[in-house]
């Protein structure tokens, strides 16, 4: 059984995000808006692995508003460049997590500053395949009944639209059951300078196994005598399954006085392994 969650004054969470737009097909691209309230969620991915049969996500209203948040289920397929869409049937090789979750509630009032937590189950556990089952939460503002009825203003031209815009996150739950394992390296890595003002790296993640892989990106540039200076860091940075490939085009930092056309970069990435480990994923890109 899933008690009942207790609401509470917001006393600090590990992570902010500001509510983004969802559209149809859940662009990659986070947008930052005004909504009727600021949604802070802890933590940001939830895996259910080994023993564990229940986890905590926290929800806080940093707005100056009451908002409402309606919880729900996605079922999101990840595409080559790293953005996604929504999808109703598995991809050959995708396993969807909803058969095998509850949550509870599955709405949410939040008056300024307040906070709740939301519970997620595993059920069926008997029932679990090996390797990696995956579905989203999704998180919705609910819009202020209150201003829907509202007329909207009038326009000399006779014609008037009235949109009402829906705000939501989604965070991804996925559970790993039996022998799970991955392996990735990079492929594909070239440099360019667009417009000699732009500079981007170019590369591709190739995933192997049954399960995600999730983690962080760094650059680095080397000098011709060995100085080393960070030029970008891209923290949870994912390859879902089923995918194999990942293709990212990563702009680097221009204000830390280096010189793109001589030395090298170094990439890392670092990725965060089913048994708790990190494995470090690098390579070298010579500049010329």
């Amino acid at each position: 059984m899933i008690n009942r969650p207790q609401k509470r004054l917001f006393s600090g969470l590990s992570a902010r995000l500001s509510i983004i737009l969802c559209s149809i097909l859940l662009s990659a691209t986070s947008v930052d808006v005004l909504a009727q309230g600021d949604l802070l969620i802890s933590p940001l991915r939830i895996v259910f692995e080994g023993s564990k049969r229940t986890q905590e996500i926290n929800l806080a209203n940093v707005g100056k508003d009451t908002a409402t948040f309606a919880v729900s289920i996605k079922n999101i397929r990840m595409l080559a460049n790293g953005g996604f869409e929504e999808i109703t049937e598995p991809d050959s090789g995708q396993r969807f997590a909803e058969p095998y979750l509850r949550f509870f509630p599955r709405k949410v009032t939040l008056a300024p500053n307040e906070a709740q937590v939301v519970k997620v189950q595993l059920i069926k556990t008997n029932e679990l395949p090996a390797g990696e089952c995956r579905s989203h939460l999704y998180f919705r503002a609910v819009p202020d009944e209150s201003l829907q009825g509202q007329a909207p203003p009038k326009k000399d031209s006779g014609i008037s639209i009235h949109l009402t815009p829906i705000y939501g996150i989604t965070i991804p739950v996925i559970i790993r059951s039996g022998d799970c394992h991955a392996e990735v390296t990079l492929s594909d890595l070239s440099f360019e300078n667009i417009h000699n003002d732009t500079p981007v790296v170019r590369l591709t993640f190739n995933r192997s196994g049954n399960i995600s892989v999730y983690g962080e990106l760094k650059v680095d540039y080397i000098s011709p005598s060995g100085k080393s200076t960070q030029v970008k860091i891209e923290k949870g940075l994912g390859i879902y399954t089923p995918n194999l490939v990942r293709h990212e085009v990563v702009m680097l930092d221009t204000d830390k006085n280096v010189n793109y056309n001589k030395g090298k970069l170094h990439i890392t990435y670092s990725v965060q392994m089913s048994d708790k480990t990190t494995k470090n994923v690098e390579a070298d890109i010579e500049l010329k």
